[in-house]
């Protein structure tokens, strides 16, 4: 006797019933479970929780961007690809403190995405002496970033310009090297 005539033969002995229509009310009890629980939770429930929206950090320096690094837990991780800026903080598991690619936290990564290096030296956006397929394999990190991540920001240059809490804009150097002053409004 094989494991399906024992198996056959419980069944009819614990419910009195033929094995096939023991099976037909299982499978008609597991249909009527599944619309009755339907009824009573809509899709949404079934939904994982949507995330926070990603904070639009706007126009930041790459030195501002150090600050994303997964060093504070309040904010957001953010990486740089050819200038742009995503949040990659959905995957903490990769890119927050002792993750895989950490290291490219808070950093324009470009070069070192090209090259798939993990020095310290290609932490940097300058794309300067790559080879057509190193800037063959940035697209393709550009892409699943693209796909991935919501664009936060964007990395620019350092202004000539900063300003103090009161409005006042310090142009750090004029042409002839002297400091200058000027007052503008708080609206610049």
């Amino acid at each position: 006797m094989g494991i399906y005539s024992t198996v056959m033969e419980a069944v009819t002995e614990a419910t009195g019933l033929s094995p096939t229509a023991f099976f037909t009310i299982l499978a008609m009890m597991v249909v009527v479970y599944k619309i009755v629980c339907g009824m009573f939770l809509g899709p949404e429930d079934f939904r994982q929780k949507s995330q926070k929206e990603p904070i639009q950090v706007g126009d930041i320096t790459e030195s501002e961007l150090r600050a994303y690094d997964g060093s504070d837990p309040k904010k957001p991780l953010l990486i740089a690809i050819k200038g742009q800026i995503y949040d990659v903080s959905s995957s903490k598991v990769f890119y927050g403190r002792g993750g895989a690619y950490s290291m490219f936290t808070g950093r324009d990564a470009s070069r070192a995405l090209a090259m798939l290096s993990f020095k310290p030296e290609d932490l940097t956006g300058n794309l300067e002496g790559l080879s057509a397929e190193e800037l063959s394999v940035l697209e393709d990190w550009e892409c699943k970033f693209l796909d991935k991540y919501p664009i936060v920001g964007r990395v620019v240059q350092p202004s000539n310009t900063s300003q103090n809490g009161d409005g006042l804009h310090i142009h750090h150097n004029d042409t002839n090297g002297h400091q200058q002053q000027q007052q503008q409004t708080k609206n610049d």
